[in-house]
């Protein structure tokens, strides 16, 4: 039986790491175009939902490894209050829960060499895992767009005859 503990735990840690290489290598464009990571929902309330269930509150107690790869980018704090920079670390949520969302369907694949109940219980151990890292992207993207759009709004104000693009 630890045997088998010791080689599941093995399993979910490449599980952790390969995901995390892959989103930290997946080129903007194609990260821009994944809906699932991209998308609002009117559920979310522009972060509402997720201060509702408390993300706040706990969201700094669990780790944060934006910056294990090499010219990797840290959410832990912010480092600056500019547009370009704020838009990065928007990307940067994304391409963290598009991480968890590819860890925890990688549990799937314990259905193919497993007994199912083998697979619930990962499949399970991946929710508890993934599901609060993917529960805090989701909140500071909401509060990071919040943002980017009230600057936006102060700088068409403050310059009204400056054709700004839209960045949405």
């Amino acid at each position: 039986m630890l045997e088998y503990a010791a080689l599941y735990a093995a399993i979910w840690i490449c599980f952790h790491f390969g995901s995390g290489y892959l989103a930290h290598r997946l080129p903007q464009r194609i990260l821009s175009a994944l809906p699932l990571v991209n998308d609002t929902y009117a559920w979310e309330r522009n972060g509402k939902a997720y201060e509702w269930i408390g993300v706040r509150s706990w969201k700094d107690r669990l780790p944060e490894a934006g910056a294990f790869y090499p010219e990797g980018f840290s959410k832990r704090r912010l480092q600056g209050r500019d547009a370009a920079y704020l838009e990065q670390f928007v990307l940067e949520t994304s391409r963290a829960e598009c991480s968890h969302w590819l860890t925890w369907g990688l549990s799937l694949t314990f259905f193919a060499w497993n007994p199912w109940s083998i697979g619930v219980v990962m499949l399970i151990y991946g929710a508890i895992v993934n599901i609060p890292f993917i529960l805090i992207q989701r909140y500071n993207r909401c509060r990071l767009t919040r943002t980017l759009r009230i600057l936006d709004r102060q700088i068409r104000r403050s310059h009204p005859n400056v054709q700004i693009p839209d960045s949405e």
